[in-house]
């Protein structure tokens, strides 16, 4: 496609070069440079091209499409080449021209525009193409008449002006062409943006607006009806190139894509039009946007009507969009649904009648009338000797009321309402430049004032440029900087009318000029659309994902087709088709569905916890123990074994377990404010009363065995003032720093976020601000459990029958196994669990020092009654 568009382009400019240099070469540097040396006008092949004419003060001229099909370019200019015949006449491009003859006769009869000034045209075939343009515009600056006045073709030329051409790349040619010399090219369909720039084209001028404003349109026709997956269809002349160019962009940019993009070349073969056509049924787009004339598409919706396609909905160029060259009953199951931009279509008072008038006839002159005739009705008028015998011979007298075709359909002109404007723009451009010449005073133009102010063109430019004046519509007409009219569509859809005929239906305008969200205005509910369905049809590579998804792009592949991948836990997507999931604010969480986010459930070690239930059950029945053990030594206080080693830090000790089992319970529940405050502190001052009670029996032991083996007086040193001052020396420190703790830096509930369970549970916990306090208080309690393990390991073997230090030792065995075991698991415990593992180490070591303190005593008191005597604590008793 590249290719072939690169050497379309430098065709073009290679013969608007030389063509230009052709002029400049016959001396013709401008409107004021003309030389009296020169030779005539050169023409460019043996006779002059058929042309429409008629004379006046001012000849306005017209280059028109009447046949969309081209001979091959002949580029010799020493010899002198044949004049060959266009083919394919176009109906259409007929009315076109005819409606211009209309203009300007209508002008002819108004008093008020151009008085005393008749207007003349002169109108050549282009064939459409770029070498006929040029040979039809040579044709049409030359005077017809052998008058030698001046030897510069343009200077010497009746027309003042041209209106044409319809295609952009002849319109190209032209412009280049008569760009410097200041001649006028107003155009009524040649939309292409290349066309803009006013420093390659000067004197070009349109009464249609550029495609720049027509893709605008279409982009947001497309994305608003949510297409995003679309097919493109175009050909290799400048109007494809440049609309498919810039509709890709502005399609890509608004998060489209394209499946395809199909070239039809300008003289296709069977095989590349099948190719298309497999190309097309293969694509999963079924959304295409064709930038195409009618005839340019023809041979490929032959095909496809052919093959029985359908489905397809197609997006029309203004080119198309109303060609009733496609509305054949062959086409209306392959297009009916069309959906396009169109010129503003509006009813010419007394257009109909006039067209229905013409009449050929063997003058000269009217030969293209004589070819539209013949090419209606099928025959060949007799007045022409050329005929095949088996053809049908006509008068010329026939009725064209009684034929349907495109060349009558007159009830929403649009092209044709183009070409109206132009010529009016023209006249009234003409007004106000002969105006000025004669001072204001308009009742009436000579002849001679024509004659006199007519060839400077500059000024002529100037005025058409500066135009600006209400129609008999009601729409103002006028060119900006570039050129360019007001750019205004209407939406045309492709609609079947009762009788099957099809119709182009207005369902919608868009305005370029005014606000981006009031461009666009379409009655979707008037549509129908392609198979005659009342819903908008889909085109996707992919299925939109559904909420609670996101799309992932397929590697390799455009973004517009993807996989549909489920929202990550903690993220949702609440609305079709979501390129991303949204992760939920901080103490929110997904559903199941991840297409809303909840409130995460509150968690911690509950007392409804199974977890929670077992710790309460283990605290009750450790404080039970300790009520009963209680219970025993103060019934049987009086007894030896309990008085032995002061009963009163036994009852101390027993008290410190009670505090131990039930600072468990601040543990368990929704942490609150003073929870959590309590629970460390509780803990720690606990643990230590206990510690302390036990290093203070450890140390009793030990002194009692050096009193009772060496008749030490230490025993009497450390009574129970000594004893009583050690536990409280001991506590202090633990008091003191839980205190400055609890005021410095004290705990508080905390939601960790850090902490987010699958399920969408956010863990609820008391945060310590100051973690060394926790370790220090930690640190503390382990620093008096190995004393006491130290001390009661010293005095494991003494050789009393109830050795008390035995039991310590294996209390403080079992304490410190628990901790040590407690800290990589209170570390690497997640969420509830961490207090939890906190818990049980403090339930294990609390039973453990029960267990191992109380419970063989009690066994002695309530079992072994015989053993509880002072022989036998000192060993002296044999059972």
């Amino acid at each position: 496609m590249e290719r072939e568009e690169l050497s379309l382009e430098r065709g073009v400019v290679k013969e608007e070069k030389t063509i230009t240099e052709r002029l400049r070469g016959l001396g013709l540097q401008g409107v004021s440079g003309v030389s009296s040396s020169l030779p005539q006008c050169v023409k460019l092949a043996d006779s002059e091209p058929l042309g429409l004419q008629a004379g006046g003060d001012v000849v306005i001229g017209g280059l028109f499409p009447l046949h969309y099909v081209a001979p091959k370019p002949q580029n010799s200019y020493h010899s002198k080449p044949q004049l060959i015949p266009c083919s394919g006449f176009d109906h259409r491009a007929f009315r076109w021209m005819m409606t211009m003859v209309f203009a300007v006769e209508e002008i002819n009869r108004n008093s008020s525009l151009l008085p005393g000034v008749k207007l003349g045209y002169r109108i050549m075939d282009s064939c459409d193409h770029v070498h006929t343009s040029l040979q039809a515009l040579f044709s049409l600056v030359n005077r017809s008449t052998q008058s030698q006045t001046l030897p510069s073709c343009l200077a010497d030329s009746p027309v003042p002006a041209v209106i044409g051409l319809a295609s952009s790349s002849p319109t190209r040619a032209v412009a280049h062409t008569l760009g410097p010399f200041n001649l006028p090219l107003v155009s009524f369909f040649a939309t292409c943006t290349c066309l803009t720039d006013k420093h390659i084209y000067p004197s070009f001028l349109r009464t249609v607006p550029s495609d720049l404003f027509q893709v605008r349109g279409l982009v947001q026709l497309v994305t608003f009806l949510g297409w995003l997956w679309v097919g493109t269809i175009g050909t290799t002349d400048d109007y494809s190139h440049y609309g498919i160019q810039a509709f890709s962009n502005q399609f890509r940019q608004q998060g489209g894509c394209l499946a395809f993009h199909l070239t039809i070349p300008k003289s296709p073969t069977a095989a590349e039009i099948q190719d298309m056509a497999d190309r097309l049924q293969s694509s999963t787009a079924l959304v295409v946007v064709v930038f195409a004339t009618e005839g340019q598409l023809q041979d490929l919706l032959l095909e496809l009507a052919q093959r029985n396609v359908t489905g397809i909905q197609w997006v029309a160029s203004e080119a198309w969009v109303t060609a009733s060259m496609l509305t054949s009953p062959r086409f209306h199951p392959l297009l009916e649904g069309t959906l396009g931009f169109s010129f503003p279509g509006v009813r010419i008072p007394g257009l109909k009648e006039f067209l229905l008038n013409v009449r050929p006839s063997p003058k000269p002159g009217l030969e293209f009338v004589n070819m539209f005739w013949e090419e209606l009705f099928g025959c060949r008028l007799e007045f022409r000797a050329e005929h095949e015998a088996d053809t049908p011979v006509c008068s010329g007298s026939e009725d064209l009321r009684h034929t349907e075709s495109s060349y009558n359909d007159v009830s929403q002109v649009r092209i044709s309402y183009n070409v109206y404007k132009a010529v009016y723009a023209i006249a009234h451009a003409l007004h106000t430049l002969l105006k000025s010449d004669s001072g204001g005073d308009n009742k009436s133009f000579t002849s001679r004032q024509v004659l006199f102010f007519l060839p400077p063109f500059m000024q002529l430019l100037h005025h058409l440029k500066t135009v600006n004046f209400t129609n008999q519509f009601e729409e103002k007409v006028y060119f900006d900087s570039n050129g360019e009219p007001v750019p205004l569509y209407d939406i045309i859809n492709w609609q079947k009318d009762s009788k099957g005929d099809m119709r182009f239906i207005k369902v919608g305008s868009y305005d370029g000029s005014a606000l981006l969200r009031q461009q666009l205005q379409i009655e979707q509910s008037s549509i129908v659309w392609t198979k005659g369905q009342s819903q908008v049809p889909a085109s996707q590579c992919s299925a939109p994902c559904s909420p609670g998804s996101r799309q992932a792009r397929r590697p390799g592949e455009p973004h517009c087709c993807f996989d549909c991948l489920p929202c990550a836990d903690g993220e949702i997507s609440n609305q079709t088709g979501s390129t991303d999931c949204t992760k939920c604010p901080e103490y929110y969480w997904s559903d199941k569905d991840k297409v809303k986010c909840v409130a995460r459930v509150e968690e911690f070690l509950s007392f409804h916890d199974t977890m929670g239930i077992i710790l309460v059950t283990l605290t009750l029945l450790g404080i039970v123990l300790t009520t009963i053990v209680t219970a025993v030594f103060h019934r049987f206080r009086s007894t030896p074994i309990v008085k032995a080693n002061n009963s009163e830090i036994s009852f101390l000790l027993l008290l410190s377990l009670k505090l131990c089992f039930l600072c468990s319970l601040v543990f368990i529940g929704q942490p609150s404010v003073w929870t959590c405050r309590l629970r460390q502190a509780a803990f720690g001052i606990s643990f230590v009363l206990c510690l302390s009670c036990l290093l203070v029996k450890t140390i009793v032991v030990l002194l009692a065995f050096r009193a009772n083996a060496r008749g030490s007086r230490a025993l009497k040193l450390f009574g129970p003032s000594q004893q009583r001052a050690l536990i409280i020396c001991t506590i202090a420190p633990q008091v003191c720093l839980c205190a400055g703790w609890l005021l410095g830096a004290p705990s508080f509930p905390f939601k960790n976020p850090n902490y987010q369970a699958s399920n969408g549970k956010i863990v609820v916990e008391c945060k310590e601000p100051w973690p060394p306090g926790f370790y220090l208080v930690l640190g503390y309690i382990g620093f008096l459990a190995f004393i006491c393990l130290l001390l009661a390991f010293l005095g494991r073997k003494l050789p009393d029958t109830f050795n008390e230090a035995k039991l310590i030792t294996f209390s403080m065995l079992i304490f410190w196994a628990v901790w040590i075991s407690f800290i990589p698991a209170y570390v690497s415990s997640p969420g509830k669990f961490t207090v939890a593992v906190e818990v049980f180490a403090i339930l294990a070591s609390s039973f453990g020092l029960l267990l191992c303190v109380f419970v063989p005593k009690c066994y002695i008191i309530l079992l072994q009654p015989q053993r509880n005597i002072k022989k036998g604590m000192t060993g002296k008793y044999l059972t």
